[in-house]
């Protein structure tokens, strides 16, 4: 390889990494503890809508287990919708609940990659499984989802 050539490459390089360097969130607590705690929360309180304001990103991009993608407007429309459902049933009436398990946090310089197993024991007694994986950004002093994909898992692999 020749000397300009080699140059240009090196040149190269270093640009691309300061232009990540720039792009990076910073400030952001590298702890996956907070966003294990984020994510409980979250799970604990789903039928909160603020707790789902608070989650995702204003520009999240959110592909259901059916492969409909949807944007916070539409997220929150049907939070809201279920929210109200919730509400007009019944004191102590059974509503499904939420927890993860194999939860994998990644952090990277501002972003985290996140995956883990949604346990959804649901009011008529029943169990469904999810794997669920998003990517959340530390801006404005807080944790947010970017990106989620929920697959459903079939019946044959529940375990």
């Amino acid at each position: 390889m020749n000397a300009p050539l080699l140059a240009c490459l090196v040149l190269l390089t270093t640009l691309a990494v300061r232009a990540a360097d720039v792009a990076a969130p910073t400030g952001a607590p590298v702890s996956p503890v907070v966003i294990r705690e984020l994510l409980a929360d979250f799970l604990m309180h789903n039928s909160d809508p603020a707790r789902h304001e608070a989650f995702w990103a204003e520009d999240v991009v959110y592909t259901s287990a059916m492969g409909v993608v949807r944007t916070k407007p539409e997220i929150m429309v049907n939070v809201r919708r279920a929210a109200d459902s919730v509400a007009r049933q019944p004191t102590g009436a059974a509503t499904p609940s939420y927890t993860a398990e194999d939860i994998n946090i990644r952090p990277f310089n501002g972003f985290a990659a996140l995956t883990f197993r949604l346990v959804v024991r649901n009011a008529d007694g029943s169990t469904d499984y999810y794997r669920n994986s998003g990517t959340l950004i530390f801006r404005d002093g807080r944790w947010q989802v970017i990106t989620w994909q929920a697959t459903k898992v079939p019946p044959a692999e529940k375990k």
